[in-house]
């Protein structure tokens, strides 16, 4: 049975609220406009998933080697930049500085061993500012979401909702030398690192739907956090993802 008008708006508004306290990490490019599910994740793919939630959890020793995979899966060293400046929104500037950190040791070490690992593009435009930055950030927001993001708790502490639209989904989200996917694919894994953000992860796992990732390659990415990462961040991811699918049957 399909649920009523009113409804669906309150599970809008609610599902809202969530992704705004989420602050979801994702930019605006073109090319993610239309994105198309695939079955599985590539190798590149896959080895966001544990840079992120090593980068979020602090445990730098394991994300040392996580980072050799990654590059050597030829993900760029401005892509990792760009994974490791996101950790900052989801688990403080402490854990990004750290893992940014880290990561030029791995270069450095990769260098005198002879290795020229792929720089990647840099964003190919500087970000807005003032208005057009604000409409900017509120245009990938709202369409991160489904719908504009509002609700008492906006009301209550309208600054965040200005630093949200304004500086993550703004200044950060603009940046599109890292793709929507791959960049949700990082937020599901640092959140499903992190205890206490359950209903954040929850509305990151619609996100990353949102951005054409489909169930099995969420399956997927459960199945790295149980193999790279630990028992309890997967059982954290596989509980978002059938919470989410429960919720979408409630919708149908």
């Amino acid at each position: 049975m399909r649920s009523t008008p009113s409804v669906d708006r309150s599970r809008r508004t609610a599902l809202a609220s969530v992704l705004g306290l989420a602050a979801a990490a994702c930019q605006a490019a073109p090319t993610n406009a239309a994105p198309v599910a695939t079955e599985s994740l590539s190798a590149r793919q896959q080895a966001i998933v544990p840079i992120a939630a090593f980068a979020a959890s602090g445990d730098i020793g394991r994300l040392h080697a996580a980072l050799q995979r990654g590059l050597d899966a030829d993900l760029s060293v401005n892509e990792l930049k760009e994974i490791l400046v996101q950790v900052y929104a989801y688990a403080g500037f402490p854990r990004s500085l750290n893992a940014l950190g880290e990561l030029m040791k791995v270069l450095e070490a990769r260098r005198q061993r002879g290795v020229r690992d792929r720089e990647g593009p840099l964003p190919s435009r500087p970000a807005a500012q003032g208005d057009a930055l604000l409409a900017a950030g509120t245009a990938n927001q709202t369409k991160l979401s489904g719908a504009p993001v509002r609700g008492p708790l906006f009301d209550f502490a309208p600054a965040i909702d200005e630093f949200l639209k304004t500086h993550l989904f703004g200044d950060l989200f603009e940046r599109d030398n890292l793709d929507w996917q791959s960049r949700e694919l990082a937020t599901v894994g640092m959140l499903a690192a992190l205890a206490g953000v359950e209903s954040q992860l929850q509305a990151h796992m619609r996100i990353a739907m949102n951005v054409g990732l489909g169930a099995a390659q969420l399956e997927a990415l459960c199945e790295v956090l149980e193999a790279q990462v630990d028992a309890e961040a997967a059982r954290r991811a596989r509980e978002a993802l059938k919470r989410q699918f429960a919720a979408a049957r409630a919708g149908d």
